[in-house]
């Protein structure tokens, strides 16, 4: 599934990545816990509610470069900034965490584990 048909889905927005829409995802986490993020390494996606300057600089240490935001968190010019200087994509989605991360399975989108 590409970023483009996830943001559709979800009815999110992109905030940053524009230039990476049409990239393929096939794997995604979801989690608020910034320490369970930490041990992940070369996962695409991650979904989360956490909305913050950890968020990028966690995902950065992780490798993740495809964050959606949920419940309709706005994200900051902070975050927008050092996200673009990692070039990672963001997506803000209005829904909860439970209703993207069951879209997101329905539409093939496959769970860690």
């Amino acid at each position: 599934m590409t970023i483009r048909e996830i943001m559709k889905l979800l009815d999110a927005t992109v905030c940053i990545g524009e230039n990476r829409l049409d990239e393929e995802v096939e794997h995604a986490f979801a989690s608020d816990l910034m320490s369970d993020v930490l041990t992940l390494k070369d996962t695409p996606m991650l979904i989360t509610g956490l909305c913050n300057i950890q968020t990028i600089r966690t995902c950065d240490m992780a490798t993740l470069d495809i964050i959606v935001v949920v419940r309709n968190k706005k994200v900051t010019d902070d975050m927008i900034e050092l996200a673009e200087d990692n070039d990672m994509v963001i997506l803000s989605c209005p829904y909860s965490m439970f209703k993207a991360c069951g879209l997101l399975f329905q539409a093939g989108i496959k769970p860690l584990y």
